[in-house]
């Protein structure tokens, strides 16, 4: 018997987990949590290969460091290890600050997972996240002893799959730029070419670049879309060059970026103001979308306060479910959440007063 589908939208807070669900009209959603109570959740994901219905989110505590946990039933329980199960190799030096993103892998590759951390580290488990282990390829990479922190420290927050192949991954790091293997992690190549670095005396360093986030779209993978601090670019070469896209934005820069499930030329991203003044610009929450690959923007505003919004969205803030028409959803830093099932053409109000918003992710669960 076929399943109703029914969406699923994870908000990790600053104090911990909430799940949304609904079915696939989206137009009544049920709110559970917090889970990991007090806890901020940074990172979250829901893996649904194989057919489970598994939530993981990396939990982060000043008295006893961050570790990840599971839960299969939407949050009512958890399993919670006893010791930090993502653990640099001692010989490093290094020691785990944070998650900040959590991957499953290909369909086809049901146990396979990967993690980002700061300081900026790829970590794949192969066991369905039973062990974890460092890419070596990437956490002794000789460029490693230059990569210089950024506000935000010094975290790999993107990882960039190709349905493809396999053995071709990118990961974009702030403030190193974005790299690539095409050879299972066993090697890694900056791909910065033509992304700029305005904080340095070289504009366009082959590493060094602040980047903020990278999508790209399954059914073609090697197009990807990148929001930098300060630009906005598009690589049709899986990130060999890249080519600026900042036409009618009022601001090129800013975190969220999020690519339409169904068509790899339309992206939405929120610009925020400036490095200097992390808000919206003009105090209007607007969601810009390009439906041409970057060649224009427009901007997305029914539903949404165009008055005194002070908001902001941060990286991860912002993610699609994959019904037709698609639905878009973002958080923001004052615990607001958003949510579109028009593909942005409308947005109506999900959720306020949540805590801080620091992560969105959404799943569609028997579609």
């Amino acid at each position: 018997m076929k399943r109703t589908p029914e969406v699923v939208i994870l908000v990790g807070t600053t104090k911990g987990l909430f799940v949304f669900r609904s079915p696939a009209n989206r137009q009544r959603w049920t709110i559970s949590g917090p889970f990991c109570r007090g806890h901020a959740v940074y990172a979250a994901a829901a893996d649904t290969r194989g057919g489970q219905n598994r939530i993981w989110a990396a939990t982060e505590s000043a008295h006893f460091g961050t570790v990840l946990q599971w839960s299969d039933d939407w949050g009512e329980s958890w399993v919670v290890p006893e010791a930090a199960n993502i653990r640099f190799p001692q010989e490093s030096g290094l020691a785990l600050k944070q998650v900040w993103q959590i991957s499953p892998g290909l369909p086809d590759e049901p146990n396979v997972l990967h993690c980002g951390v700061e300081p900026a580290a790829l970590f794949e488990s192969r066991d369905a996240g039973a062990t974890w282990a460092p890419v070596r390829g990437l956490l002794e990479h000789p460029d490693r002893s230059k990569w210089m922190p950024g506000g935000g420290g010094l975290c790999l927050h993107t990882i960039v799959r190709d349905p493809s192949d396999h053995r071709r991954l990118l990961v974009a790091i702030s403030t190193a730029g974005v790299y690539r293997t095409d050879d299972g992690g066993r090697s890694w190549t900056p791909r910065n070419k033509g992304v700029r670095a305005v904080f340095l005396p070289d504009h366009y360093p082959v590493f060094g670049q602040c980047v903020h986030k990278v999508v790209n779209h399954p059914t073609r993978p090697s197009r990807l879309f990148l929001q930098n601090h300060w630009g906005l670019y598009r690589s049709d070469d899986w990130g060999d060059s890249w080519t600026d896209i900042a036409n009618g934005v009022p601001s090129d820069f800013g975190f969220a970026m999020s690519i339409h499930p169904h068509d790899p030329d339309t992206v939405f991203i929120v610009p925020i103001e400036s490095d200097a003044f992390r808000c919206v610009p003009e105090a209007k929450l607007r969601v810009y979308r390009t439906r041409n690959a970057g060649r224009s923007w427009e901007p997305l505003t029914r539903g949404l306060p165009q008055r005194a919004a002070f908001e902001t969205v941060l990286r991860d803030g912002m993610s699609t479910d994959t019904l037709q028409p698609a639905g878009v959803y973002f958080g923001t830093r004052s615990g607001k959440l958003y949510g579109s099932r028009t593909s942005g053409d409308t947005w109506s109000l999900l959720a306020g007063g949540l805590p801080p918003i620091v992560c969105v992710k959404s799943a569609t669960i028997g579609a």
